[in-house]
């Protein structure tokens, strides 16, 4: 198809000089909002490095039938911005389970573990206990906030697991994924500790095998023994976590929920309970471009439905969103990852919404970047999965878009193959990669933190990834900032990372929340 031309009045002085004025007007207007947060809402778009947002506000634009260029993605039109340093103790290039524990829990740490300081060694049971770190979401359910988890992968991995798990390996999954040894040692799977390390309101994602017993069949694909459940313990810990959050609180019925598709969230009224818990498939949720939208929400339906539950506590709530941009770019298909940076914008669009930004910090941000990239000389309006304008010297077609290793890589009789289109915008089209790899690497390079809502001037300059969380939770008055100036009374946190009797201050949080959310 032919290229859409830019407007003529482009090509003006005034087009670009009145568009900067108003810009400029807006930023002398803006003022800090220096009051402290009831809500916070952290969107991490896992793997969303500076050129994957380009180039997806590219792909929205290209979606609605613009150039894509001057597209704007909602995360964009966010006040207050920092960069973030996301190496991790050991690593130069981190990975998700380090960036998890910095961002979440506050303390740059070692890759591959979560919710431990850098004292602990990876795959050593042991070294958990006493380098535990408690992570936000944590301290927030302390402080009485309602809290949740929504993620397009399964709610045991790394990002999510690191808002409530201590484990030695982001592998651990179940206890049928972890070595006799750290059983012995009395260590607990990441989807054990799920269920109890945190009293978590709203829990929406994958990873269904990992709560179930060995052979227990998955509800959606029954005949299909790879989705059985895996646990050896025998343990149903849906069961466990359902059972354990139906009682009397306060003279009201908490009620818990659990579904496992589409219609079972649908039909949840968002003031029938307590806790929802929805897992959507048996390991990872599918992509956007896979997803079946008759059985399977969306990251924007998920966060919906989060924000309408966790909303009704007077107290506030902390939730966290994930979006695994992350995976597609490590499979190689740029298509897929650019499709989940557009849905994360769509449910950062939905939860502004949903909420004010007089009394809720909303922070978007990413645990990493990778090596994707996009360039060639490309003229505007060019699609953002299309051809570059001039063949390369081997007299072949390349895309835009590359990746610096991957999968991708192919050569075949001494030379790589050429690329056309439609081809190359297929969602499962491999971009070509310059080394070969079996899954394409994350990159080193800072990300970018957005902020809007109260202290979300706080984001600002070159940051360590860790000040995120110390700037949440210095926004919301959570420890270690409970008894700072404009937070009232301070809230005595309890340090326990295990499971423990909520403190009587909490208690009577709960207790008035749900008074007060009872009419």
């Amino acid at each position: 198809p032919a290229l859409l031309l830019p407007p003529d009045a482009e090509k003006t002085p005034g087009y670009w000089n009145d568009g900067a004025r108003r810009s400029l007007e807006l930023a002398l207007a803006l003022q800090p909002m220096a009051w402290r947060a009831k809500n916070i809402i952290l969107f991490m778009g896992d793997g969303m490095g500076l050129p994957t947002m380009s180039a997806a506000r590219i792909y929205k634009g290209q979606l609605a039938g613009g150039l894509g260029e001057e597209s704007v993605l909602a995360m964009e039109t966010f006040p207050h911005m920092a960069l973030a340093k996301t190496y991790t103790i050991d690593r130069q290039v981190p990975d998700s389970a380090g960036t998890g524990t910095a961002y979440l829990c506050g303390v740059k740490a070692n890759a591959k573990m979560l919710g431990l300081s850098g004292t602990a060694v990876y795959g050593k049971c042991r070294t958990t206990f006493g380098n535990e770190v408690d992570s936000i979401l944590h301290r927030a359910r302390l402080a009485g906030k309602s809290v949740g988890i929504v993620t397009t992968t399964r709610v045991q991995h790394a990002s999510p697991g690191a808002a409530y798990a201590h484990s030695a390996s982001r592998s651990w999954y179940a206890d049928a994924n972890m070595p006799k040894e750290a059983l012995r040692d009395g260590c607990k799977d990441i989807a054990y500790q799920l269920v109890h390390n945190t009293d978590i309101n709203v829990i929406l994602g994958g990873g269904r095998m990992y709560m179930t017993p060995k052979r227990t069949p998955d509800p959606e694909y029954p005949e299909d023994p790879a989705q059985n459940g895996t646990r050896k313990d025998g343990v149903d810990l849906i069961a466990k976590w359902l059972s354990g959050k139906q009682h009397w609180l306060c003279s009201r019925w908490q009620s818990a929920r659990y579904v496992w598709d589409k219609k079972g969230l649908d039909a949840v009224e968002d003031d029938s309970v307590s806790h929802l818990m929805g897992l959507f498939e048996p390991k990872d949720m599918k992509y956007e471009l896979n997803r079946n939208a008759s059985t399977d929400p969306s990251i924007v339906e998920m966060t919906e439905k989060a924000i309408r539950i966790l909303r009704r506590n007077p107290n506030g709530f902390f939730l966290f969103v994930e979006d695994e941009i992350d995976h597609g770019h490590h499979s190689g298909r740029a298509k897929q990852a650019l499709m989940e940076t557009v849905m994360l914008d769509r449910a950062v669009a939905r939860a502004g919404e949903l909420t004010s930004p007089s009394d809720t910090l909303t922070v978007v941000t990413a645990d990493h970047s990778h090596v994707f990239t996009f360039g060639g000389n490309t003229p505007r309006g060019n699609s953002i999965l299309g051809l570059a304008p001039k063949k390369a010297k081997d007299k072949r077609a390349y895309t835009s878009i590359l990746y610096g290793n991957g999968p991708g890589y192919s050569i075949r009789d001494g030379s790589r193959p050429d690329v056309s289109l439609p081809a190359a915008e297929d969602k499962d089209y491999r971009q070509q990669a310059a080394v070969p790899l079996e899954s394409e690497t994350h990159s080193g390079e800072d990300v970018v933190v957005l902020a809007q809502g109260p202290m979300a001037h706080l984001f600002h300059g070159v940051q360590e990834q860790h000040y995120i969380a110390h700037a949440m939770a210095y926004a919301a008055c959570l420890q270690p900032y409970a008894a700072e100036p404009g937070c009232g009374t301070a809230r005595r946190a309890s340090h326990g990372t295990q499971s423990s009797p909520q403190t009587l201050l909490t208690l009577l949080s709960l207790c008035t929340a749900a008074r007060m959310v009872g009419g």
